[in-house]
């Protein structure tokens, strides 16, 4: 099919791209050539550019080796890196562009290994059609700038619909990951999944267990930080491959009858997923959305039931944090981001003994202590946690939290509450004790720390006196 088959608003597009990439495409496409291989913009790169998204990274594919590709491109590109040649992948920069360069290939698992394997293809339209979707399997030729479409991608993303090339129990034994891509990118671009898809991945879920941690996890972030996760999560549920790979929240669908009423904790956690979002300020916030989702995970273990048809979850905060530690570990998370999401699931809690603003000065120290470089997120997790359909229960919440500000605010003001540490330091600790380094100065620092939040500034006199009367009580001093 030729740019000019195109409607003329989609030919806009083709031309806009490239416009944009030329001659980077072209003189790429016509060293291809004249070395007798082919070469084309492929996949996403494509999609996109009918989405009105054109960013500074395309994917190509060829017919050449990835070995005779390092030796096309070697003199024409400024930077060259080999780290998915494995996988028939070739890295290029040139100017402000980045290509990736795949071999024409076809890939499955063995369905005793987690990796797979790579076979090489020999057409541009057998490379289309192993491709997981037929939103991602359109190529545009180069240099001619001729328009590939086998499997009706254009007209998927005119319905936002997600279809596979061949048929879906192919696609996803080729690669299991898949079916998490397809919840992927219903988040992402908003697109419904295809009957025959779904059933697909409800048939065929448990194969996921095949597939890496890593690459499990970089599904379900890129999922999370979508433009819909409600959406994706939903369709992870309701084919049961999130039983596989996050099996904590199908669990949330806790049985509701007539003598032991509670709100739905999985429709719960959903709307505070999207309640936390909107509050977000700067693009997707990756921690404060693991939280929101996974913040009552501990409910379903701490379920109890009381006299009078009650229903109570104590301490499901710690178990839920607990919880949240082990699955994100388990899915190779950065440790980093593993502690803040498990502390944030901590605290959730936390605002709630507030009551009706009761807390001392002493408190909403601690408070702000305890959330540390969290604190501005658990604002958020906080005030989105709160999904009760009673208007003026919902306001009172609200109007308790800001007054919890506003006293945060004042105090922060006063005394640095970010930068709270005791008034005496290690060295002048020692000193005043007659000490070297050792445990007595750690427990030392920690008592001059607890009068700091509860006492607030006192001046470095009244913290020493008060340390050596501490000292004195624990048979440290005369």
């Amino acid at each position: 099919m030729s740019v000019s088959n195109l409607s003329v608003s989609q030919q806009r597009a083709v031309i806009d791209l490239f416009r944009r990439i030329a001659p980077v495409a072209d003189e790429l496409g016509e060293l291809f050539a004249a070395q007798g291989h082919e070469l084309a913009v492929v996949g996403g790169s494509v999609r996109d550019v009918f989405l009105g998204r054109i960013g500074n990274d395309l994917d190509l594919t060829t017919d050449a080796r990835p070995e005779r590709v390092l030796e096309i491109v070697t003199g024409w590109a400024d930077s060259v890196w080999t780290i998915g040649i494995d996988f028939g992948t070739v890295g290029v920069r040139k100017g402000g562009w980045v290509l990736e360069i795949t071999t024409y290939r076809s890939e499955s698992y063995d369905p005793k290994s987690r990796k797979p394997e790579v076979a090489y293809g020999e057409t541009l339209e057998a490379d289309l059609e192993r491709r997981d979707f037929a939103v991602n399997a359109m190529a545009v030729r180069l240099p001619g700038h001729e328009f590939v479409d086998p499997y009706g991608g254009l007209r998927d993303l005119g319905e936002k619909v997600l279809r596979t090339p061949g048929t879906p129990e192919r696609s996803f034994d080729d690669d299991p990951l898949r079916m998490l891509r397809a919840a992927r990118f219903a988040s992402q671009l908003g697109f419904t999944v295809d009957p025959a898809v779904v059933a697909a991945m409800t048939s065929m879920a448990e194969r996921v267990e095949i597939v890496s941690a890593e690459r499990i996890r970089d599904e379900l972030d890129k999922l999370i930080c979508g433009a819909g996760p409600r959406e994706g999560l939903g369709l992870l549920v309701d084919t049961g491959l999130a039983a596989h790979v996050l099996p904590e929240l199908p669990k949330l669908r806790l049985e509701i009858d007539e003598h032991h009423r509670h709100k739905d904790v999985y429709e719960h956690t959903l709307i505070v997923l999207e309640q936390a979002i909107a509050l977000e300020a700067a693009g997707p916030d990756r921690v404060l959305r693991w939280a929101a989702l996974l913040h009552d995970i501990g409910k379903p273990k701490t379920r109890r039931y009381e006299e009078g048809g009650r229903v109570s979850f104590h301490h499901h905060e710690v178990v839920g944090a607990q919880m949240t530690k082990k699955r994100l570990t388990e899915l190779r998370f950065p440790k980093d981001v593993v502690a803040d999401v498990a502390r944030l699931v901590e605290l959730h809690l936390r605002f709630h003994g507030y009551g009706t603003g009761e807390w001392t000065d002493s408190a909403v120290r601690r408070y702000v202590r305890d959330g540390g470089h969290l604190l501005e997120r658990l604002h958020k997790l906080t005030r989105a946690d709160c999904t009760t359909r009673n208007r003026r229960k919902a306001q009172a919440l609200s109007r308790t939290y800001d007054e919890l500000e506003v006293r945060i605010a004042r105090l922060a003001d006063e005394e640095e509450l970010a930068k709270m540490r005791p008034e005496l330091d290690g060295n002048e600790i020692q000193e005043a004790l007659g000490v070297g380094p050792g445990p007595v100065v750690g427990r030392a620092w920690k008592f001059l720390l607890d009068l700091r939040l509860d006492k607030g500034v006192l001046g470095k006199d009244a913290a020493r006196e008060a340390l050596m009367e501490w000292a004195r009580g624990q048979g440290l001093a005369g």
